[in-house]
């Protein structure tokens, strides 16, 4: 009677021991309570060869500022666990979720230079576990991760970039695990509806090779290889179209009277500012880098171009003063008279002071037949309102004659000098 009594005790405080569980249905035919997985198939012998194939299923993003991409894909590896072989009439296989994963051993691959990285979990974590009866393992993962890519921007925006997603065991090295791509150049595969705003996907690609590590010795690396190239498209209207069009705004200046300072300055500040905005907004969106950029050369060579521009007039604008002061200290006429003549010069380009009497044998024939001296001659009110309606006639040519020699060889020196930087610089990036 004891002996019973002692029995249902025991009986009831196996019950009560939450600590052991009774394995599951699966686990008992796989044999995971008779083995140690803790240690890798075949430990002690030769490395165990781990195949690896990849099904990209997008790339979410490039950035060029932290110099990464975002890259979703199926991660798969097939390993023998011979452990894990079970009887089977039928040859099936059998498949599991993510609750076996941590009681059995799978390879420890991770991403070499990973910034972030995740399984999906909705709803379920993306994990799925097939065992063969052979003992062929199936492991498979949905990942999206997050990996330096080391650009290269010497040639931006025109550039290609070529990035590589790695692969490595983390504790095994090639004397414990032989990583290497289970179909060969096939085992990469790639959804045909990956596409990017700003870049065409070239190519991808599949390698292998060793890394070496001083304190742990050689690992077998994978290599996902694909080529970026940028589409131009956005970049000619955001920065290359605008840029042109502010260089051909500052010959129009060449073309004003150059006594029309407040016109000829104002453009020439105008489009200086432009082009800094243009090359602010460019360098914004760009990685601070220390070497030069495709597109730095032609907003630098543009911004030049709008800059000789102001120093072009104001050349024009210095000879131009010393040129006619020579003429008044000639004809011993006052300074500050000469500086009624240029302002009033600055209107129409013809002189209108009733007060000087200086040589315009420089300007066009209507100024020196239509405008005579008040103190000199009086002319009666008919003749002055014809003389008037043909200088408003003659003020377009009047102004153009009243140019300086510079202003005629720049309109055709800079337009010929900016043709040919541009026929260069496509011709070299492209």
């Amino acid at each position: 009677f004891s002996f019973l009594k002692h029995s249902k005790r025991e009986i009831k405080m196996r019950k009560l021991d939450s600590t052991k569980v009774r394995p599951l249905k699966s686990e008992q035919l796989l044999h995971i309570e008779d083995h140690d997985f803790a240690l890798r198939p075949g430990f002690g012998g030769s490395p165990i060869p781990v195949g690896i194939d990849v099904q990209v299923e997008s790339i979410d993003s490039i950035s060029e500022v932290d110099m990464d991409f975002t890259m979703t894909l199926y991660l798969r590896h097939y390993w023998k666990d011979e452990r894990l072989s079970f009887r089977s009439n039928k040859n099936k296989s059998m498949t599991f979720d993510g609750r076996l994963i941590k009681k059995i051993w799978v390879p420890d691959v991770f991403f070499v230079h990973s910034k972030r990285s995740f399984i999906h979990d909705t709803t379920v974590e993306n994990v799925m576990l097939r065992v063969y009866p052979d003992g062929n393992v199936l492991f498979s993962l949905r990942i999206t991760v997050s990996a330096m890519c080391f650009m290269d921007f010497s040639r931006f925006p025109l550039d290609t970039q070529n990035c590589s997603l790695e692969l490595e065991s983390y504790a095994y090295n090639e004397d414990d695990l032989m990583l290497y791509w289970k179909h060969g150049n096939k085992s990469l595969t790639t959804d045909e509806q990956i596409s990017l705003s700003q870049f065409f996907i070239e190519e991808f690609s599949a390698s292998s090779g060793l890394a070496f590590y001083s304190s742990t010795g050689w690992y077998n690396r994978l290599f996902i290889n694909f080529a970026l190239r940028r589409h131009i498209f956005f970049f000619v209207l955001q920065s290359y179209f605008p840029a042109m069009l502010m260089v051909m705004l500052s010959w129009v200046s060449f073309w004003i009277d150059r006594r029309a300072v407040p016109a000829r300055v104002s453009l020439g500040i105008t489009t200086v500012l432009t082009m800094s905005t243009i090359m602010t907004g460019v360098s914004a969106s760009m990685p601070q880098v220390s070497y030069i950029k495709a597109v730095d050369v032609y907003l630098w060579i543009s911004f030049l171009f709008v800059f000789l521009s102001v120093i072009e007039y104001a050349a024009v604008n210095y000879l131009t003063t010393i040129e006619e002061r020579k003429q008044l200290k000639k004809r011993g006429k006052a300074s500050g008279v000469y500086m009624d003549a240029v302002q009033a010069m600055a209107f129409d380009g013809c002189f209108h002071d009733t007060d000087v009497d200086m040589d315009l044998s420089g300007f066009s024939d209507p100024c020196e037949e239509n405008e005579t001296q008040t103190s000199e001659t009086n002319i009666s009110n008919v003749e002055t309102t014809r003389l008037k309606r043909s200088l408003k006639g003659n003020v377009g040519r009047i102004i153009l004659q009243n140019n300086h020699v510079i202003d005629t060889y720049s309109r055709i020196i800079f337009p010929s000098v900016y043709i040919v930087f541009n026929f260069l610089y496509w011709g070299l990036y492209i």
